[in-house]
């Protein structure tokens, strides 16, 4: 048996910050279902925010991002994110990261949505790849050990605290158990439940899910964000740093559109008012063709978008075949971002105990019910690095939790009939590919840009019967070692669960507040709607309930752009 002091699950700019920082001080490991440096962290590109100009201000930073929230946001929190900022930053910087630099030699910052300055530090629009590279140099020069193409299957959990998790290593075909005093989660968000969406094919919501499982609290699900930019037909994500270096966007009238929906802030406008323009724009029939919109760069300049957005030029070039320089390139919204996860405190504490989160698995109620650009990157550095140093600081004074044989056996038969004996189960004639893109075509269709109470319903309905044909279908017995059939079929499980629990979020949140927009209950509704929603697992399904929102210093009020 494998055992570290400390786990951390997913080897992306979260996980590895937290490694950065538990390193030296603690037995500590990273496991990856990918490489690391192919984690969802590298497609980043915009910027990371935090005040570094003289004109800026943390609380300038804090309310921006307490208005971006539509007031769900904790602002207990966003204080921590914005106020960590800056040393952050700087601490990257120390550790390699090649910041672009501003004529006069300090970090350069540009706009993003919803900012009140340009206040997003970045590397061209290769922002998270550069970091995730830096970090995980670093992480190699510690000494950090990495299991690469390792998938999380389960926490185990004894007398109410974890002690480990049962593994399946894709290249030996083999199932592991690693003990750990404390698991960090670090594994990302779920955004292959959706047909359109920019998340990479591994961003199947296997922290979430596993967490939820196993006694975690999720909160805010149903507030997911869909980014304005996406390329039409492959939803490759178009950074924000697009529209912050000055693109316009423009409907098939060739009309910026922005000036009818946030003329004081245009395209820089929240994401979720943008992706809500664009889809209304091309609804009502000023979309080109019916299913997109323009978002043109060729008044900015070959020289400019050469040297500020290589990557954007290159991908639009690649899967569009328009040179954004000299043609506006077509885009539609998509599935992007979830607000959602399991719920921690500003240190990564969840309620379960030992098991710790950070990023985007995690909610610790930064984006509230809709996230800046920016801040998201800001979050995985700044709340990765505080769970690595309070996982550094408890571990290894606590002693290793006590462990049931009969546990580890009862979960070690349950994965091995499954993973390496799947002959038992019954033949048939559905498959979970079809189980999958039925589930991603009504989370898009049913639960996306805007929402109703009739679509909901059918889409709990219908997601129900999804999951019953899926406790019905084969296990997929492929070739071994790399059974990627089997995996598919075990993310496609976490998808169901967290599908539902969007789905039902969505449906119970009978008002609209950020990136949740229901056509039947359009206002805002502080009085019985300002909470978070809490899911539990049950033998019955997902229950909820309602928790308070921290608010500070700025009182909710109307929100405009």
């Amino acid at each position: 048996m494998i055992m570290h002091e400390v786990l951390i699950v997913g080897g992306g700019l979260a996980g590895l910050m937290a490694a950065m920082n538990v390193s030296g001080k603690a037995d500590a490991a990273v496991l990856s279902k990918v490489y690391p440096t192919r984690s969802h962290s590298g497609a980043a590109q915009g910027g990371f925010n935090a005040v570094m100009g003289e004109d800026d201000s943390i609380e300038a930073h804090v309310f921006d991002t307490v208005k971006g929230s539509d007031y769900l946001g904790d602002q207990e929190a966003i204080e921590v994110l914005c106020s960590d900022g800056p040393r952050v930053i700087l601490d990257l910087e120390r550790m390699g990261v090649p910041w672009t630099r501003a004529e006069d030699g300090r970090i350069a910052q540009r706009s993003l949505g919803g900012a009140g300055f340009p206040r997003a530090c970045f590397a061209a629009d290769f922002s998270g790849h550069v970091v995730l590279h830096t970090l995980y140099e670093q992480a190699l020069k510690r000494g950090v050990k990495t299991y690469p193409e390792w998938h999380l299957l389960e926490i185990l959990v004894d007398k109410g605290r974890v002690f480990g998790a049962v593994i399946y290593d894709l290249a030996r075909a083999r199932l592991e158990v690693i003990r750990a005093k404390r698991i960090v989660l670090a594994t990302g968000g779920y955004g292959r439940a959706f047909l359109k969406t920019t998340n990479g094919h591994a961003n199947t919501g296997d922290g979430m899910a596993i967490a939820y499982r196993a006694g975690a609290v999720l909160s805010d699900m149903e507030f997911v964000q869909f980014h304005p930019t996406t390329l039409y037909g492959t939803n490759i994500l178009i950074s924000e740093a697009a529209r912050g270096e000055g693109g316009y966007l423009r409907n098939a009238l060739g009309e910026r559109f922005m000036a009818e929906y946030a003329p004081g802030k245009m395209e820089l406008a929240p994401r979720d008012v943008v992706a809500r323009a664009i889809f209304k724009e091309i609804k009502e029939g000023r979309g080109f063709e019916g299913h997109y919109v323009h978002l043109d760069l060729t008044h900015l300049g070959e020289r400019l978008v050469a040297e500020r957005l290589p990557q954007v030029r290159d991908l639009a070039i690649r899967y569009s075949g328009v040179d954004p320089a000299r043609v506006p390139m077509p885009i539609e919204p998509a599935q992007h971002y979830s607000m959602g996860g399991v719920r921690t405190d500003v240190w990564g504490m969840t309620g379960l105990e030992g098991l710790m989160a950070a990023g985007e698995v995690a909610n610790v109620s930064v984006h509230g019910a809709n996230r800046l650009g920016g801040n998201s990157l800001l979050e995985t550095v700044v709340f990765g690095a505080r769970a690595g140093r309070k996982a550094a600081e408890l571990a290894p004074g606590e002693p290793w939790p006590d462990v049931s044989s009969n546990t580890v056996k009862d979960a070690l038969d349950r994965w091995n009939r499954l993973c390496l004996a799947p002959s038992a189960h019954s033949r048939s004639d559905d498959d979970q590919f079809a189980v999958r893109r039925e589930m991603a075509t009504i989370m898009t269709n049913q639960v996306g840009v805007f929402r109703t109470g009739v679509e909901l319903e059918d889409a709990v309905a219908r997601l129900e019967g999804l999951r019953k044909r899926y406790r019905d279908l084969p296990v997929p017995v492929g070739p071994q070692p790399f059974n990627y059939g089997l995996m598919d079929y075990i993310e496609v499980g976490h998808l169901l669960d967290l599908s539902e629990i969007i789905a039902r979020g969505a449906l119970a949140r009978r008002e609209s507040r950020g990136a949740h927009y229901r056509l039947d209950f359009p206002q805002r509704d502080d009085r019985n709607w300002l909470h978070h929603t809490f899911a539990h697992t049950t033998d019955r399904g997902p229950e909820f309930s309602a928790g308070p929102v921290s608010i500070t210093r700025f009182q909710p009020q109307e929100r405009g752009y």
